[in-house]
């Protein structure tokens, strides 16, 4: 039976609530699919924050060198069709529904996750696109991720913070360690973490990883020094992603000569790129999707470099697993009022209102600075945070942002039509 593409999401988006770590089904699929992943090469760009733009600022400047450019992200802010594009242009919905529906009865044999099928998914569309190269950003972790299937050119950790514990563990080196598991042989590793601790950790597990793949190799790696910045025209805001080009452009720099794009077509990517959801300023509304304490410190000290209109007023969803205690004292330093709400699609991974109304109410966290208010309805919050506000930041998860880009109808991809 073939799917609409309605049908295909009904399908696949229940499977989002199931984690499962190995590559065993990853490549069940892609066997079926005829291994379309091995019909181009790639890069593969990880971390904790900064991978999504690194990605994409990699993929700009391949593109603009006039390279045919597949780029897979994730997650999506409104439609599935965002995670997988070739030259910008996002997969069709036809072709969504039709690789779905032949996968569909080895994703049910297998009980494939969402994210082990949409990455056979877009590695099957890429070789359809007829893609001259790859960009895959690791969705979870590294060493066990589902895009860890691909042999790149080039792999990229970016920078390695506090997120997910549950799965990659408690300690900032464990999850150096889980991410240094994308290093390959025969592949540059190219290192963006600044602290030099961290730094050493990857280096460490990338030569771990390498040796264990192919006995006897030597891993190839490049640390990006912490000073490095890009001082270009760049189409991104905020000083860390000055940082975050510096990484592409080390990332580009480690490519095979015939694939290395020249410095004007850097420029030129660099210039004209965008990813929506970071730093994202629409008039009077700015969006970013950090949702962890990392994120939320680059985003606080982007708001004191920016001249924005005052007051600021936030409009804030934080998923109930992470530390949105911490990221909320964070906030408070940069924006004149809050508003505390539910974010709709986040679903059954919500933060809880009465621990909310129990923290704002707690007389031992630090003073607040800014006026906050819990308001857990989705649409009055969304009126209210409008009212005499100079800028509206929306912030707190992917969640947040795509639902507010939905409602106000600012997506840049849509599911509908």
């Amino acid at each position: 039976m073939s799917f609409s593409y309605a049908e295909a999401l009904a399908f696949i988006y229940p499977r989002t609530t199931t984690i499962k770590f190995g590559l065993e089904r990853t490549h069940a699929l892609l066997e079926e699919l005829g291994r379309p992943e091995r019909l181009y090469p790639c890069l593969h760009i990880g971390g904790t924050n900064g991978k999504g733009s690194v990605a994409a600022l990699v993929a700009s400047a391949l593109a603009a060198a006039g390279l045919r450019v597949g780029l897979y992200t994730s997650p999506h802010l409104v439609s599935f069709r965002e995670r997988v594009r070739v030259n910008g242009v996002p997969i069709g919905q036809e072709a969504a529904a039709m690789w779905l529906s032949r996968l569909r009865p080895l994703i049910e044999a297998q009980d494939a996750t969402f994210f082990e099928a949409s990455t056979a998914l877009a590695f099957a569309d890429f070789a359809a696109r007829g893609v001259e190269l790859a960009v895959v950003e690791v969705g979870l972790g590294g060493r066990l991720d589902s895009t860890n299937v691909v042999r790149p050119l080039v792999s990229t950790v970016t920078r390695i913070a506090l997120d997910h514990q549950k799965y990659l563990g408690a300690t900032l080196e464990a999850i150096a360690a889980e991410k240094a598991g994308i290093a390959k042989p025969g592949a540059p590793f190219v290192v963006g973490e600044m602290d030099p601790v961290l730094a050493s950790v990857l280096a460490r597990e990338a030569r771990h990883a390498v040796s264990a793949a192919e006995p006897g190799a030597s891993a190839d790696v490049r640390l990006v020094p912490p000073e490095a910045l890009w001082q270009g025209d760049l189409g991104l805001l905020g000083g860390h992603q000055r940082r975050n080009a510096a990484v592409a452009l080390a990332t580009l720099a480690s490519l095979p000569a015939d694939w290395r794009p020249g410095g004007k077509a850097i420029e030129r990517g660099f210039a004209g790129a965008r990813v929506a959801g970071r730093l994202d300023r629409r008039g009077k509304w700015l969006f970013d999707v950090a949702h962890n304490p990392d994120g939320m410190r680059s985003l606080v000290e982007a708001l004191r470099t920016l001249e924005l209109p005052r007051p600021i007023h936030a409009l804030v969803s934080i998923l109930g697993e992470k530390s949105w205690g911490e990221m909320l004292v964070e906030l408070d330093r940069a924006v004149d009022r809050g508003f505390l709400t539910m974010a709709p699609s986040a679903d059954t991974r919500r933060w809880d209102p009465t621990w909310l109304g129990e923290w704002l109410r707690d007389p031992s966290r630090p003073p607040a600075s800014a006026e906050w208010r819990l308001i857990p309805e989705f649409a009055a919050a969304l009126r209210s945070v409008q009212e005499g506000a100079g800028t509206v930041l929306v912030t707190g998860s992917f969640h947040t942002v795509g639902d507010v880009m939905q409602e106000l109808g600012m997506a840049d991809v849509t599911d509908q039509g």
